[in-house]
Order: C-alpha cells, then structure tokens, then sequence
C-alpha cells in the first residue's frame, strides 16, 4: 500500500509523522518498508534516518535541440508549443527550458526533422538502506527500510519531473502488501500532486491553528476532491490553538486518525535530528495502529 504524507503548509511535523511511521512498520511483521522523500527541493529526511547510499543517478527531462542547417524557421514548433518554451523570431530559434516540460510536440510536428531531444539534466535521485536498529532504543522493532530521496539542482524550476522519476525507479510494479511511505512536498502545487498520484491514501498532517485550517482545506480540496484520493488527518501540537480542524474534519466526514501533544521533548528530538519513536518509543505502537487504521479504511473503501 502507498501513502502519501501530505499538508497545505510546511513545518506541521509531515516528516516527523512519515518517518515515525516508516520506522514503526520496520521489523514488525510486514515486508521491508520503502520510504521517500519527494521533497526534492528541501530534502530533510535523510537527517532523521541516516541512511546508507549504495545507488546514486542523474535525472532531467528531454528537451529540445535545434539544427539550424536543417531549420526553415517555418515556426511549427512555437504553435505547438502549449507552454511557450519556444519561439521563432525572424532567423533565430530562442529556447527556454525551464518553460519545457519535455512533451515532444516540437520534436513531432518539425517538418524538416531539424529539432532532437537532449536530456536536461535537473537533479539526481539516490537510494539505499536504514539499519532501524542502529540508532534505536532497546525498546525498538528490529529491521531495515529502504529508502530513496531526490534532490533538485539549484536554481531548476520544475520539481515533478524529478519526483517522477524516483518514484518510477524505487517503486516496484508489484507492491501489493508492502508498505511504502511518501514524504511529499508541502503546499498543494504541482510537485505534490506528483507525490499524491498513484497512491492509495493521502494522510494529511495539520496543526490546530487557524493557518492550519486554512491549508488542510486546500490540501482536502487537492487529495479528495480533484485527486479522488480517500484521506485521513493527524493532529500535531495538540494542546495549542482551537477546535476549527476538529470541528472541520467532523464536518466534512475525514477521520482523525492520531493526534500528537505539543511536547517539549519531542521538539527537542527534532531538532537534534532523532525521530519520534526513538525519543518516545511508546509512539512506535501508535503509528503501527495507524497503519491498521488506514489499512482497514482503505479496504473499505473508505
């Protein structure tokens, strides 16, 4: 099965909550997790897990490359251009690639063959292993968990290419009782809807907060209205705010499925780069329940 961890807006504790549960899942009886981080433009799990590269690869998108010996500068290409990445002015071909999103059309309609494809090299995409153990309490699962992250070069404007991409090497075809846990970007833009696309469940993380509300609503809007996708609700910093994602959730039937404290020894785990669970070990039941939880609603059909 594959989740999603998603929210409207950054630092409600989304890594925090998918690396707890990834690790939770590790040597508990189920098949070796798979976790990534599909935040290519801050990558921060790997902060938490610590993992061990084994596997490291270039990726980008085609983009197009002109021959001007063989160009009639017709400007077929720049009509069917739907993102105007190409343009022709009177001899000269101008290209802008960080307006491509590698569709072909140009390359295709070319009536003289004079345009090619070149790959735009844009990020790289890593894997590798979590030893589970190595940095737990002895109270934790023993196990490992694979995990991949991608990273976007400096400067790029597209993010989904990459996401793509790493989620089409790690993600196995067959994956049917397998958990794999997606960190996704935060916002609701284009790079999450990348992330939500293909999975089973979008579990949203929020804070109850008023900006909270205001993003979780988006977030619903994007996983369960467009996306068609079932969704559930953790709480994170319970104890501060009010009741308007509570009384929200009630309202438009989305299950809260955990809700974490706002807890001084958490925070102080975060920011020393340790997980949840290892810090808390008793969470490490609550996120396996969590699971169950998601695993039952989402044969339900819920």
């Amino acid at each position: 099965m594959i989740i999603a961890v998603a929210s409207g807006k950054g630092g409600t504790g989304k890594t925090t909550v998918a690396v707890s549960l990834a690790l939770s899942l590790a040597g508990a009886g189920r098949p070796k997790p798979l976790f990534l981080d599909c935040d290519v433009e801050a990558p921060n799990a790997a902060l938490f897990l610590k993992p061990t590269i084994r596997e490291r690869r270039e990726v980008g998108q085609m983009v197009p490359e002109v021959d001007l010996d063989l160009c009639t500068y017709c400007g077929r290409c720049a009509e069917v251009c739907q993102y105007n990445a190409i343009a022709v002015a009177g001899e000269a071909v101008l290209l802008f690639s960080e307006l491509c999103h590698g569709c072909g059309s140009c390359t295709l309609n070319c009536p003289t063959e004079a345009i090619s494809e070149v790959l735009d090299v844009m990020g790289v995409i890593e894997r590798g292993t979590i030893q589970a153990s190595k940095s737990a309490q002895p109270q934790s699962s023993n196990g490992t968990v694979e995990f991949a992250h991608g990273i976007l070069n400096v400067g790029e404007a597209m993010a989904p290419p990459v996401i793509r991409q790493l989620k089409q090497w790690v993600i196995p075809a067959q994956h049917h009782g397998r958990p794999v846990i997606l960190d996704a970007p935060p916002g609701n833009a284009c790079p999450v809807v990348e992330t939500m696309e293909g999975t089973d469940f979008v579990l949203l993380v929020t804070e109850p907060t008023p900006f909270g509300l205001h993003d979780l609503k988006q977030a619903v809007e994007v996983a369960r209205d467009e996306l068609r996708l079932p969704v559930g609700v953790v709480i994170n910093r319970v104890g501060v705010g009010d009741q308007g994602v509570d009384a929200f959730c009630e309202a438009e039937g989305i299950p809260v499925l955990m809700r974490i404290p706002i807890e001084r020894r958490i925070a102080e785990a975060y920011s020393e780069g340790v997980p949840l669970v290892e810090t808390l070990p008793r969470y490490r039941e609550r996120f396996q329940e969590l699971y169950r939880e998601i695993e039952a609603s989402v044969g339900k059909g819920f």
